[in-house]
């Protein structure tokens, strides 16, 4: 077994599951956050998120749902002192718990600010900790666009969206992205009045059209209102609230809200750890590393939302056990070609591969099965008819290039798609996979003989 010490900075998905992957190869290893075990992720990113759109679900489903699956519910309504209880509560349990994680597996937790000396001292409530290799993994902040007014109190990042004391009366919220369609699809079951105001023409623009069209559906059904093509420009006071002004297509326009959520994704977070001394490559903010998430200072590695643009839990977690396979002696590269992504609304959505978009853009001949849920049985038990799977498949090799995944578990599901673009699979191989039935899964194996026409439940014509 190696004796090399390894010193991480940063303890969120990425850092603490390096440590801990380390720890297990051998390496006498250090962990250093400066604020809370568990990163963005676990504290204000991923758990607690979920936690909001888990009970506005329920709540959705309790108050339109029940009556049509035969279930009578007279004055549901929403607790949101029990709601912010839960959410504390469940964040705590996973904070303790990665800790105990952590010192279980013999690794040294020190919570403080930490500066990179030289590429094998870190420094940290000044004591210089030596170190064979240093592993970067601080995570990013929310990117706050410099707009007049977004000082004012009542402009907000995701962050203070977790935590208000009541679900405001309305909100808009600036950005169609992953965090903005989260936080709108949770406030608007909450029962604020929620407008989404974004640049680009659609939602989601990384995903199809089709795709992100059946979220923009569901949540305008729900009262979440769109102004696309839109750009903020200026916010002021307006009595208790917040005037909110736009450009849009068809000229200058106004909006009104309690909040205004800025959305417009995260950016990398690098600040005192004394990068620009030791010469490490920077490109747009990220730290810039090889296949092998080593920077060009040699020993320094980073990984996670300081390096790349996914700025995913489960893609740092990745880097994290590539770097220190890598530091380990190991030649392991990173392969971002499975990288599921997933996004927690209602419908839920999932991805993993090229979309059809991507494909068109690197000029491949695709073929394209798709199967939608209303013809599936489970979706008609579950009511959560809206969605579709679609698979795509290079017209040549056969192999699955994608997969695209709207409505029922689909976030579950997506792991599926991820083996199949690992193992190089093709829709043959899923359609010769025997799924269970009546299950939501079953329509993977459709849509994969849908690629070629061979979809067993698919209406001719």
């Amino acid at each position: 077994m190696s004796s090399k010490r390894i010193v991480i900075i940063g303890a969120g998905p990425g850092g603490y599951v390096a440590a801990i992957h380390a720890a297990h190869l051998g390496a006498s290893v250090t962990l250093i956050e400066k604020k809370t075990i568990g990163g963005t992720c676990l504290n204000v990113g991923c758990i607690p998120t979920k936690v909001l759109l888990h009970t506005a679900e329920l709540l959705t489903e309790l108050k339109s749902e029940a009556k049509r699956i035969g279930v009578l519910v007279e004055g549901t309504r929403l607790d949101w002192d029990a709601l912010m209880k839960r959410k504390t509560l469940t964040v705590s349990r996973l904070v303790k718990g990665t800790l105990s994680l952590v010192q279980g597996n013999g690794i040294e937790y020190i919570e403080g600010a930490a500066a990179i000396r030289d590429p094998h001292t870190v420094e940290v409530n000044g004591r210089a900790i030596q170190a064979d290799a240093i592993v970067i993994a601080t995570g990013s902040v929310p990117d706050v666009p410099d707009v007049p007014g977004y000082d004012l109190e009542g402009v907000i990042t995701s962050d203070e969206a977790l935590s208000l004391p009541a679900p405001p009366a309305s909100m808009v919220v600036s950005g169609g992205g992953i965090i903005g369609m989260e936080f709108a699809a949770a406030y608007a079951a909450f029962g604020t009045k929620v407008t989404v105001a974004v640049t680009s023409p659609e939602i989601l623009r990384n995903l199809d059209t089709d795709i992100a069209l059946i979220l923009r559906k569901n949540l305008e059904k729900r009262g979440v209102s769109f102004r696309t093509g839109a750009s903020i420009t200026r916010v002021t006071r307006s009595g208790e609230g917040l005037k909110i002004e736009l450009t849009t297509p068809e000229g200058q326009a106004e909006l009104e809200a309690e909040k205004l959520l800025v959305a417009k994704g995260r950016k990398p977070y690098t600040e005192g750890l004394g990068l620009e001394a030791l010469g490490i490559e920077m490109k747009r903010g990220r730290i810039v590393t090889d296949a092998h998430m080593e920077t060009n200072v040699k020993g320094i590695y980073a990984i996670g939302d300081c390096v790349n643009a996914y700025m995913l839990a489960h893609v740092a977690s990745r880097e994290g056990e590539v770097a220190v396979e890598n530091v380990m002696g190991h030649a392991v590269d990173m392969d971002y070609t499975t990288t599921p992504g997933a996004i927690y609304t209602s419908p839920e959505i999932a991805t993993v591969g090229l979309s059809e978009k991507d494909a068109a853009k690197r000029g491949l001949k695709v073929k394209v099965g798709s199967f939608p849920l209303m013809l599936n049985g489970k979706s008609m038990i579950t009511g959560d008819t809206s969605g579709v799977i679609k698979i795509i498949a290079d017209d040549e090799t056969r192999q699955i290039l994608g997969v695209e995944m709207v409505g029922g578990p689909a976030t579950d599901m997506i792991a599926e798609g991820a083996l199949a673009l690992h193992f190089k699979a093709t829709p043959e191989d899923l359609l010769n996979t025997i799924h269970a039935h009546p299950t939501v899964a079953e329509a993977v194996a459709e849509a994969a003989g849908n690629v070629f026409a061979r979809g067993i439940h698919t209406p001719k014509g």
